[in-house]
């Protein structure tokens, strides 16, 4: 097998692969004999017809197709391996040649790495991050846990926002009670949004047992044709009202909700997960914002063959996830009415994001002369041994030598990424 590279425009390349002719017909009989039990000759049994009464009756080009299938995934990949050069898509395929007592030829269109100008990447302006936790972020954690913790009770009283209700309801347009409109021992929270738009206000100081009503129109994107728009009156009657009855904030509460013994312990934990929680938000958004500013300072042009390679491996990611929640991306399609050409749209800006990330900071490790060594790799590996609960050598066998040398990378990566964020000013 041969491959010829020939660089083309925007970070493009054409490999011309030859097969040798010996191997083509390799595939050819291989072809034949995966076919033959499917092909009726007359005065042979299937499965019995040698290939000369098939080619003669079928064509010399029946078992082509097949051969070719079984001879282009193999040599692309020798190919890959062999031409030199850094491939970052998938091949676009087509055959040159393929014909019986000949070399088989086809070339692959692939992207390539592309060379991206860098610019500025030392002392990068960014703007400061706010490190401060408040008083009343600490409060609403808390009232958050209090509420959480609060139990219901009943009352005799008239109604109130947020409580919740049981209610019996009617409702009329235009004196005539309509389908569906009718309810008993109904619950409802108020404030919940659960029912049409300025309902659940007008039961707000409704009594217990005396019967209200309540005046709505219903929106004219509601989903009963014959009520859209409509001015509508329903008949409601309180039957219960339960209101939430929070603890109070001292020790007992503090040690029923977390670990610690005494409320100024709770509260200093919480003020302290929190100041660790707005840490690493920062420390996230530093990092996106020095890259951003890098790759705005750089000249970068994404071949689209690129780009389309790391949507598409996005998008399985997504299918993955997705299936780990017990979803198929059928079902997903259905339920937001997407479909796999929107997807792709809506990722393709992380996508492009992704790529000029990785771009730039690989560049920057080659301009700072960044290296990773082998104790590195080892001690990244033996991470994610600890982190996946499985053997080192496990780990070791399931990368292979492809996957030690992405880990190599990825780790190049992030030093390259410790140095531009240690680097840069904030304004």
């Amino acid at each position: 097998m041969s491959v010829k590279v020939e660089k083309l425009e925007k970070s493009m390349a054409k490999l011309t692969v030859e097969v040798s002719a010996e191997e083509f017909e390799a595939a050819i009989e291989k072809a034949y004999h995966k076919n033959k039990n499917k092909m009726s000759v007359p005065g042979f049994r299937k499965g019995k017809v040698p290939r000369p009464m098939i080619e003669k009756m079928y064509g010399k080009e029946v078992f082509y197709e097949d051969a070719a299938n079984f001879i282009i995934p193999s040599a692309y990949e020798k190919a890959y391996e062999e031409c030199g050069e850094e491939i970052v898509s998938s091949p676009s395929v087509d055959v040159v040649q393929m014909e019986a007592g000949k070399p088989f030829i086809f070339t692959a269109t692939v992207a390539l790495k592309p060379e991206i100008k860098l610019g500025k990447y030392k002392g990068v302006k960014i703007d400061k991050i706010d490190l401060t936790v408040s008083d009343d972020e600490v409060n609403a954690v808390i009232q958050k846990e209090r509420e959480n913790s609060a139990r219901t009770i009943s009352v005799e009283r008239p109604v109130k926002d947020k409580d919740e209700t049981v209610i019996d309801f009617e409702g009329f347009v235009d004196g005539v009670a309509f389908a569906g409109g009718k309810g008993e021992n109904y619950p409802l929270t108020i404030g919940s949004g659960a029912f049409i738009p300025g309902f659940e206000e007008q039961l707000i100081g409704a009594e217990i047992g005396k019967e209200v009503e309540v005046k709505v129109t219903f929106p004219e994107d509601y989903h009963a044709d014959d009520l859209k728009g409509k001015a509508a009156v329903f008949k409601c009657t309180v039957k219960e009202v339960k209101e939430k009855e929070l603890p109070e904030l001292d020790d007992e509460f503090a040690s029923e909700v977390s670990e610690y013994e005494t409320f100024e312990e709770y509260k200093a934990a919480t003020l302290k997960n929190l100041q660790d929680k707005k840490a690493a938000d920062a420390k996230s958004k530093k990092e996106d914002a020095v890259i951003e500013a890098i790759v705005k300072a750089s000249e970068i042009e994404i071949p689209a063959p690129m780009l389309d390679t790391e949507k598409r491996r996005m998008l399985d990611d997504f299918q993955q996830n997705i299936r780990s929640q017990g979803l198929s991306i059928e079902q997903y399609f259905k339920f937001t009415g997407l479909d796999a050409e929107k997807l792709m749209a809506q990722v393709e800006p992380g996508a492009k994001k992704r790529i000029e990330s990785r771009l730039v900071l690989e560049n920057v490790a080659k301009a700072e002369n960044i290296t990773v060594d082998e104790a590195d790799v080892e001690k990244e590996i033996a991470r994610m041994a600890e982190s996946y609960k499985v053997d080192v050598e496990k780990i070791k066998d399931y990368l292979g030598e492809s996957g030690k040398k992405d880990v190599h990378n990825d780790l190049a990566i992030r030093k390259a990424l410790d140095f531009v964020v240690e680097n840069a000013k904030e304004a």
